[in-house]
């Protein structure tokens, strides 16, 4: 039996955070792989599951964004929008009673192993009272995710602006936006979702302004007939034959675009043509890249392009050098007022146990790889590790071995987990197979393991191959999410194809792991 006696503290075997698409899904997966686990606690610091699914849409068809396990007959289009998206993930945490794990309004400040009980001390704070709280778990599974911190840019006087600013993520929907002069800081994937929408109403004025031009590839939201859904509801299979084909298209744009030169050449021809057949003739060269396709992230486009000929929208280049009481001033020394400011300027790449709280977070991309949180194992940090190896690494993009150790910590969209062309959901249910193998012995022997943790060694020969590899690919080409800073190391992005990353996860190399098992001599 694991127990552990501390009158000042809770204790929990499995302690999850975040309760996103990666905390929900690890809840479901223990369940079904080990029914009546119910010794698992999720820590969330906010007032629902889903994450970033709570104001985001996707780019991937709905059938290989979802769980394997759960596959969804009813969608009404194979890319719904984000509330069909949001009501999925908060039905699944429903069915498996992933709801009465989850304390909400929840945020982990530290974690810290304890060598002598063989456990990790977790002091949580809860957002709404204030009060901090001790518990401990036997082991930690960090699921925040990549996209969970907001990114405001760092422009001067930000905080003076006298409107109505908030981030996309964080949508605001008490402002209302009719009759409105707008600003839209960013030009990225959550720019071109939402600037269609708004601009529908010819009331309000958009002024987007951009700094890197995106490549744009067709739209790929498609609407289900009638035959469709009804083969989806009354043979399940055909769910299973169309959801390996989103794979393979997914894995064909992966060789076609990030694999090969002469096919990724070949299709910066055809974006380059859509961006100019789409786009205004008097944006259109703006609006093309001079940077290779792939090292950024590819925005299928869902009709931003085509809003841009609304007279009420408009791009602006020129940069901007300030904010002020009512708008914005452009490097080219323009004050154009503003009434509303969303900043699109997308999320801090957690790498990736980045836990804060607040409506604006300020912080620069060469931060992303900072920890403001104490999490700490047998002596060190994992912010140490990181700093030790230049950045972000870990072994299989789960397992941080660190300066010392970090025994029964593991990590779901760890550093390099995921691709810049497949399903998020994908690689972490590959994570999360992966860990569950790992953590096997502690669950069905706790009187007889203590924990289990990765090598240095292995660490570093894991890491010395993944960056080798990474140096040969389209990712090293331009400044981007996928890297520390402008030019640094590439700690965020899986190299090879979707069908590799399962290859890779699908069993455990015993020989890079230490096993701590009770001493029956003592």
């Amino acid at each position: 039996m694991d127990s552990h006696n501390d009158s000042n503290s809770q204790h929990t075997r499995i302690a999850v955070i975040g309760a996103g698409i990666g905390g929900i899904s690890f809840g479901i997966a223990l369940k079904r792989k080990f029914p009546g686990s119910d010794d698992i606690v999720i820590y969330e610091k906010g007032d629902d599951v889903g994450g970033t699914w709570r104001g985001c849409a996707s780019d991937i068809s709905c059938h290989f964004y979802s769980l394997s396990s759960d596959l969804k007959a009813d969608w009404p289009t194979s890319h719904p929008y984000q509330p069909q998206i949001y009501q999925y993930w908060k039905d699944l945490a429903t069915k498996y009673h992933i709801y009465s794990h989850v304390q909400f309004n929840t945020l982990v400040t530290s974690v810290e192993w304890n060598s002598k009980t063989r456990y990790y001390e977790i002091i949580t704070k809860d957002l709404l009272s204030k009060e901090e709280k001790k518990s401990t778990a036997r082991i930690v599974i960090s699921a925040v995710g990549i996209l969970e911190v907001t990114k405001l840019p760092e422009i001067s006087g930000i905080s003076s602006f006298k409107g109505n600013i908030f981030h996309s993520a964080a949508w605001n929907h008490e402002v209302k936006l009719s009759g409105k002069r707008v600003a839209v800081i960013g030009n990225g994937a959550s720019a071109t979702q939402f600037v269609p929408v708004i601009s529908q109403d010819p009331s309000l004025e958009v002024v987007n302004f951009c700094r890197t031009p995106n490549w744009f590839l067709w739209p790929l939201r498609t609407p289900y007939n009638k035959l469709e859904t009804w083969l989806f509801k009354h043979f399940p299979f055909w769910m299973r034959i169309y959801r390996a084909s989103q794979f393979f298209k997914t894995e064909l744009f992966y060789f076609i675009v990030f694999k090969s030169a002469l096919t990724r050449y070949l299709f910066t021809l055809i974006a380059k043509l859509y961006i100019k057949y789409n786009a205004p003739k008097k944006y259109a060269k703006e609006l093309i890249p001079n940077y290779t396709m792939g090292c950024k992230r590819v925005i299928f486009d869902t009709n931003y392009l085509a809003s841009l000929h609304q007279p009420n929208v408009s791009l602006n280049w020129d940069g901007v050098e300030s904010i002020t009481e009512d708008g914005i001033i452009t490097k080219t020394g323009k004050n154009l007022p503003f009434d509303v400011i969303i900043c699109a300027t997308g999320f801090v790449m957690v790498l990736h146990f980045l836990l804060v709280h607040g409506p604006l977070f300020i912080i620069s991309l060469d931060k992303q790889d900072r920890f403001p949180v104490h999490v700490k194992g047998t002596q060190s940090t994992i912010q140490e590790y990181y700093d030790s190896k230049s950045g972000p690494a870990a072994y299989m993009a789960t397992v941080v071995p660190g300066l010392s150790q970090f025994p029964n910590f593991f990590m779901l969209g760890g550093p390099n987990a995921t691709t810049g062309h497949s399903s998020v959901v994908y690689t972490e249910e590959n994570q999360i197979e992966y860990i569950l193998k790992v953590i096997t012995p502690i669950l069905k022997h706790p009187d007889q393991v203590h924990s289990i943790d990765v090598t240095g060694e292995a660490t570093d020969k894991y890491n010395v191959k993944l960056q080798a590899d990474i140096r040969h690919s389209v990712f090293v080409n331009c400044a981007s999410y996928y890297r520390t800073g402008k030019d640094g190391k590439v700690s965020t992005a899986w190299p090879y194809s979707a069908t590799a990353h399962w290859w890779k996860f699908r069993k455990v190399k015993w020989g890079d792991y230490k096993v701590d098992v009770v001493d029956t001599q003592a």
